[in-house]
């Protein structure tokens, strides 16, 4: 319930409030429930306040200050927050669809269950932020710092992630289909059984990756880091693997069929039981690659490397 006198008094103007607000020792501003979204709340400083349920609808709240406030269940579609800090705030379940959120300071803030679909977080910092279960939709996440957020079962499918840092990120189980990776950093991220299918990782760096039983059906890893990555018993059916670094990769058991794996490195890898079914692997590098047991049926090797390879009856090459 809103505080009447805090309601009165931010609606004659940021200027006033924000003395107001420096001069409090011991209560914080309580506005929960309240609907303020026809103020000019640009440059506010809300910090530590009582927002759960607000109405700030399509709000001005560029420059605002919300470090640590409580915006549970808060409806911000379409609202300007653009450079605000929402240093470790918390929107469990809160409406930010189609909101403006560049540059906005997101560090370890509280986004479970949140609802981003359409939002523009384009170099927002997000690093150790809670997003799991989080709507991301269609979002733009250009540039963004998602370093050690937590995406677990997160949708982000068809979002924008050119170029952004997703180091150590925990996106186990995530919807990232048909997501734009191109040039993102996802060093030793957290992959496991999420939806990649139709992703476009080209050019990106998957290096030390957890990718275990996730799914990329059709996905474009063209001249993708992984190596070191862990793709045991995923299934990358149809990817297009060209000139992608996979030395040292785990690949056992993963399902490569029709995969197009042309100039490809693997050099070291361990295919160990995978399907490499009509695969494309001319002029790749095998060498010392594992692949007993791996199914190579109707598969192309013109022009690979494949010296001192295990092949699929247990056999090592060394001179080819």
């Amino acid at each position: 319930m809103a505080n009447p006198e805090h309601l009165a008094l931010l609606e004659r103007g940021v200027t006033g409030w924000n003395q107001w607000w420096t001069t409090q020792a011991t209560s914080s501003p309580r506005l929960a429930g309240a609907s303020i979204d026809t103020i000019n709340l640009r440059n506010a400083n809300l910090s530590q306040a009582n927002l759960s349920g607000i109405n700030l609808e399509a709000a001005d709240l560029c420059l605002a200050n919300f470090e640590t406030a409580n915006l549970h269940r808060a409806k911000l579609m379409g609202a300007s927050l653009y450079t605000a800090n929402l240093y470790q705030a918390k929107l469990r379940e809160a409406n930010l669809s189609k909101a403006d959120l560049r540059e906005v300071n997101l560090r370890h803030a509280d986004l479970c269950m949140a609802n981003l679909t359409e939002a523009n977080l384009s170099q927002a910092d997000l690093e150790g932020a809670t997003l799991y279960t989080t709507t991301l939709c269609k979002a733009n996440l250009r540039e963004a710092n998602l370093y050690k957020a937590d995406l677990r079962e997160a949708d982000l499918s068809v979002a924008k992630l050119r170029e952004a840092n997703l180091s150590r990120a925990n996106l186990g189980m995530a919807n990232l289909c048909m997501a734009d990776f191109i040039g993102a950093t996802l060093h030793e991220a957290n992959l496991t059984m999420a939806n990649l299918s139709m992703a476009n990782f080209c050019m990106a760096n998957l290096m030390g990756t957890t990718l275990y039983k996730a799914m990329l059906i059709g996905a474009n890893c063209i001249g993708t880091n992984l190596y070191k990555a862990n793709l045991s018993r995923a299934n990358l059916s149809k990817a297009d693997l060209r000139e992608a670094t996979l030395s040292q990769a785990n690949l056992s058991q993963a399902d490569l069929s029709n995969a197009n794996l042309c100039m490809t490195n693997l050099r070291g890898a361990n295919l160990q039981g995978a399907c490499l079914a009509g695969a494309n692997l001319n002029c790749a590098t095998l060498e010392g690659t594992n692949l007993a047991g791996a199914n190579l049926n109707q598969a192309t090797l013109e022009g690979a490397c494949l010296r001192g390879a295990i092949m699929p009856d247990g056999f090592s090459l060394t001179s080819i």
